[in-house]
């Protein structure tokens, strides 16, 4: 994975609120990934209610953000496919972070009172992804199977960075970030479409109701 997911997903929970902490700075070539070198962020929303909480849904749109506590998130920015399911079959690493051993090592991360709600035993797991298929029943089998092996939310690259380009403002210079600069400048000379529309365009129907209430 690129610094530039990992910054982009960075950005995004940032200006949800999040307070977000990177995993490791190093990165993982001459050997396989241990389990718990597969998560890359771990972000915490302290603006969280435990009164008015409730499962997040799947598809983890930026309304949904709320009602995260404490979460795990893996990156894979493979930006030239789709998680189709002989995709996600033939690619086993894409779960290693959910293994036992990967969950119990996330409680340090998380050292909390075991009364509060959210504790580390219902630690949300995220996953960003480039995309899924959109015909069905592929679609459907993507996400029952990522729904089986304990994945709760999925976050695409570009709802996400559409909502990120929508937040971005152009009267503003972004100069502590370079994913956001970069963003300003295109926006600045009309090189970018209209986030809102686009995003919407994108999701289900009934995320196209939670949008038009937000």
């Amino acid at each position: 994975m690129s610094a530039i997911d990992e910054g982009i997903v960075r950005e995004y929970f940032e200006q949800s609120g999040f307070l977000v902490r990177q995993v490791r700075k190093y990165q993982v070539q001459a050997r396989r990934k241990t389990g718990d070198e597969e998560v890359d962020l771990v972000v915490y929303n302290p603006a969280y209610s435990a009164r008015n909480a409730r499962k997040p849904d799947f598809f983890l749109f930026a309304n949904e953000l709320a009602f995260v506590h404490r979460a795990i998130v893996v990156v894979k920015g493979w930006h030239t496919g789709k998680f189709t399911p002989n995709m996600l079959k033939s690619s086993p690493e894409i779960f290693r972070f959910l293994e036992e051993n990967v969950l119990k090592e996330v409680t340090r991360f998380f050292p909390v009172d075991e009364e509060e709600p959210g504790n580390a035993p219902d630690v949300t797991k995220i996953l960003v992804l480039p995309s899924l298929p959109t015909a069905e029943p592929f679609r459907s089998q993507s996400v029952a199977m990522l729904k089986e092996h304990g994945i709760d939310g999925i976050i695409s690259f570009r709802s996400m960075l559409l909502d990120i380009i929508e937040r971005v403002e152009i009267n503003k210079s972004y100069g502590k970030s370079d994913t956001l600069q970069v963003i300003r400048i295109l926006k600045n000379y009309d090189l970018l479409k209209d986030a809102q529309l686009d995003l919407i365009a994108e999701r289900p129907s009934g995320a196209r109701a939670n949008a038009a209430r937000a």
